[in-house]
């Protein structure tokens, strides 16, 4: 199979989603999965649905797959409406949790299975099945009851059984869940070179804010039932605009303060301790008043009490040493309480420490 040549994120759409409404049940005991969702996969992206449980993601997954159909709203794929295709008759394939394998067959039969039902003839199976081995470097084990494998061995087989049709797209239903830390750590990788090796756009389902920072090209962040923020790992990671979005990806601090006035395109807010600092704003359009703002650990610094560059001081609780760096945990003074993320702690508890927060690192959110 040829390395891809375009670019991933290209503008072309592949998944549509238009207004899409999900309820199960009806009247009061009626449940809405999914509420009023639009959102565009593009064709070649690595797209990740990211959100706890009971967020929607899974149920917008089932949609796309045909398992499941929109209450209201309609589901386009390549620019044509699927909703009347049954999911046989939908050019995707889905990776689920347990992978589903067949534990009579091997591992190339099981490959062979899709195709087989298809009518392809033996000649291709045959080489589509050497193909998709290589592919997830499963040579070796083509012979070998799928029963037999390790949890790391039967994800690749499901990942190579569903690419074996060369889909649109793969639906992937968390299907690192089940492995081990350093097993799943292996398989984000595994599936980011499959995905640019293949050309296939993968919608992928988590609630682990990791696997979707590390593989994504893109995120929606999704909480009851809708899609709250779309963007890059970076965007989401570095610009959250929702509070929400904020606390859900990594660690960061949340301080609840003024926002005196709007400048030039950003918020002045006067943050505990009286100081003022420049904040960005989302979209949405803002006004003066009791906002939140955001800043990551990483981007708080660290300085001498006296230090007359500090926006802030208080007194340090705690330090929590993890390896490559120390996170100190700081009460401010009139304030609540901040971490900094540092390589070299600047004291222990009971020590007096001032704090710089950037303004090229704050972010206002709405709630």
């Amino acid at each position: 199979m040829q390395q891809r040549t375009d670019t991933p994120g290209a503008d072309r759409a592949m998944v549509q989603a238009e207004r899409v409404t999900k309820t199960f049940g009806r009247g009061a005991d009626g449940v809405t999965a999914l509420d009023d969702v639009s959102v565009t996969i593009r064709e070649n992206e690595f797209f990740t649905l990211l959100g706890p449980s009971g967020c929607g993601k899974t149920t917008l997954l089932r949609l796309i797959a045909g398992f499941e159909l929109p209450s209201a709203g309609r589901i386009l794929l390549d620019g044509a409406e699927i909703g009347h295709l049954p999911p046989y008759r939908r050019p995707v394939n889905t990776v689920f949790q347990n992978y589903a394998l067949f534990p009579h067959m091997t591992v190339a039969q099981n490959i062979a299975f899709g195709l087989e039902m298809q009518g392809k003839p033996t000649a291709e199976i045959g080489g589509t099945v050497a193909r998709m081995l290589d592919l997830v470097k499963m040579e070796r084990l083509a012979d070998r009851r799928t029963d037999q494998l390790s949890g790391g061995q039967q994800q690749r087989v499901a990942l190579a059984r569903a690419l074996a049709p060369h889909p649109k797209v793969l639906l992937l239903d968390e299907p690192l869940s089940a492995l081990d830390l350093k097993l799943r750590k292996e398989m984000q990788i595994e599936l980011k070179r499959l995905q640019n090796e293949t050309g296939i756009t993968f919608v992928f389902v988590t609630h682990d804010q990791e696997e979707a920072l590390t593989m994504s090209d893109r995120i929606a962040v999704m909480a009851t039932g809708e899609i709250l923020q779309v963007g890059t790992p970076k965007d989401i990671y570095n610009h959250p605009a929702r509070r929400f979005v904020a606390d859900f990806i990594g660690d960061i601090n949340i301080l609840d303060v003024d926002l005196d006035k709007i400048d030039e395109g950003r918020g002045v807010v006067r943050l505990p301790g009286g100081a003022t600092a420049s904040a960005a704003l989302p979209e949405a359009e803002m006004r003066p008043g009791a906002v939140s703002v955001a800043i990551r650990p990483e981007n708080v610094l660290l300085t001498g009490p006296e230090d007359g560059a500090r926006t802030a001081t208080g007194e340090i609780e705690r330090v929590v040493y993890f390896g490559s760096a120390h996170n100190v945990h700081i009460r401010l003074d009139d304030g609540p309480p901040i971490v900094a993320r540092a390589p070299h702690a600047p004291g222990g508890a009971g020590d007096r420490a001032g704090v710089i927060l950037p303004d090229e690192h704050l972010q206002v959110l709405v709630d």
